[in-house]
């Protein structure tokens, strides 16, 4: 009996045994498939990511190889630039030496100009003076010409003009009306400011005439009278002193010139 017991005893613990090695194995087995589900799923999911990091790779290899390219693009188009850079600045500069080398120029040409004028204009100047000292020489041997003289009738007379060119020198000076005139012997009595003259005799050898003179509603004769001489007579409502004068004679021609008073009365013709 007791070895019944014994044995079914064994038998218990072999049974239970078997149950516990059984389900360590399958447990084992359960561990087993977990852990290679598990690690399915795993490498699963880094072959995902590693595909994932492989594109992200690619995409950024791909950007960069862009980046690059673009990066090129960019370098060679500045480095047009600044090769257009450079050249236009080298042009400018070509301008603005021949600018300034022009200018330059042009100012030297203009200073040899104004100095060209400058020196003209001394050399004006100089002739200026030459010909107001050759003027006012020609004035002093002129008025040493211009000698006043003492008329026929006693009276100082002014400067007497012997030549045509005195005569004109003595108009410009303003002191009295003078009135040119040239007398032919033979001829009518000739109206001169508001006298008339007659030529009655010219001696050209001796330089000696006469003439008749009517003024007033009078005539007088100057006889034998000699070039240069002043011939003087009164004349109009206020006695004014008339005086002509004759500088030069020929055979049958006599010339000079009447003189008048300022305030004498202005003939309506002469000649």
């Amino acid at each position: 009996m007791s070895d019944e017991v014994e044995q079914m005893h064994v038998e218990s613990q072999s049974t239970a045994g078997k149950w516990m090695l059984l389900f360590l194995a399958v447990l084992c087995v359960a561990a087993a498939v977990y852990g290679y589900v598990t690690t399915q799923q795993r490498v699963g999911k880094l072959t995902k990511d590693l595909g994932a990091s492989q594109a992200q790779v690619a995409e950024l290899q791909k950007r960069l190889q862009s980046d690059e390219a673009q990066e090129e693009t960019l370098g060679q188009r500045l480095g047009m630039t600044k090769k257009e850079l450079t050249q236009r600045a080298a042009q400018l500069q070509a301008q603005q030496k021949a600018a300034e080398s022009r200018l330059e120029k042009e100012q030297k040409e203009q200073m040899g100009q104004v100095s060209g004028e400058v020196a003209g204009v001394r050399t004006d100047v100089g002739g200026v003076r030459t010909d107001v000292a050759a003027t006012r020489a020609d004035l002093e041997a002129t008025k040493a010409k211009l000698q006043s003289a003492v008329g026929d009738l006693g009276m100082q007379s002014g400067l007497i003009a012997h030549t045509r060119d005195d005569l004109e020198l003595l108009k410009h000076k303003g002191d009295r009306n003078y009135y040119e005139f040239t007398l032919l012997k033979g001829a009518k009595p000739q109206p001169v400011a508001t006298v008339s003259l007659q030529l009655r005799k010219a001696d050209a050898k001796r330089g000696k005439y006469t003439m008749n003179v009517s003024a007033d509603d009078k005539t007088i004769e100057k006889k034998d009278r000699t070039v240069a001489e002043p011939i003087q007579f009164y004349s109009g409502r206020d006695h004014l002193l008339f005086e002509l004068v004759v500088w030069s004679v020929d055979k049958n021609k006599a010339t000079g010139y009447l003189s008048t008073p300022k305030n004498s009365p202005t003939p309506v013709t002469a000649n």
